[in-house]
């Protein structure tokens, strides 16, 4: 005969526990220790999803924003003429061949002539030296020495006196060069 089993206990989760097979306990197990990450992985997943969703509607309303607004020319602006000078002006100064003028006075200053100021005029490509010499003699051989440099075109010495204040009494003197305006 086989066994019968009558139980009239009501529905309870210690029934169910009780009755149920050793496998099924652990296959249950193993499934909830499987569901448990998937299912957060999951929640990641749709998370993302939301996230490239509202990303995707924002760029797409930037380019509409971006579309909606036509560009906008500046407004033309006249420069008037005293300005225009000015500015040009400026910027021929500012382009002046400094290191060939540097280098050609350099070349030609002798260790007694003490040279005190370089003012060039990039409009007419001149230059005025300022400097001293102890004799006439060294003031005249320092224009001449200016004179064999090819990077001037004309040299001349524009003004000198005798520094009387000064117990050594220097000549102090000024002279115009000209510059090759190809430099």
């Amino acid at each position: 005969m086989k066994k019968v089993r009558i139980d009239f206990a009501p529905p309870s989760l210690s029934r169910t526990w009780y009755r149920a097979p050793p496998g099924t306990w652990s296959l249950l197990i193993a499934a909830v220790a499987f569901v448990g990450p998937l299912a957060s992985t999951v929640a990641q997943y749709r998370g993302l999803q939301r996230m490239e969703a509202q990303r995707t509607a924002q760029v797409a309303e930037a380019r509409a924003r971006a579309a909606a607004r036509a560009p906008v020319a500046a407004p033309a602006r006249t420069v008037p003429p005293a300005q225009a000078g000015a500015v040009n002006a400026s910027v021929q100064q500012l382009n002046l061949p400094w290191r060939g003028l540097h280098d050609a006075v350099q070349a030609a200053t002798p260790a007694s002539i003490a040279l005190l100021a370089l003012e060039p005029d990039a409009k007419k490509s001149t230059v005025r030296i300022t400097a001293e010499a102890k004799s006439s003699d060294d003031m005249i051989a320092y224009v001449e020495q200016l004179e064999r440099i090819e990077w001037f075109t004309t040299v001349l010495l524009a003004r000198h006196e005798i520094n009387e204040q000064d117990p050594n009494r220097p000549i102090r003197f000024q002279v115009d060069a000209q510059w090759r305006a190809a430099q």
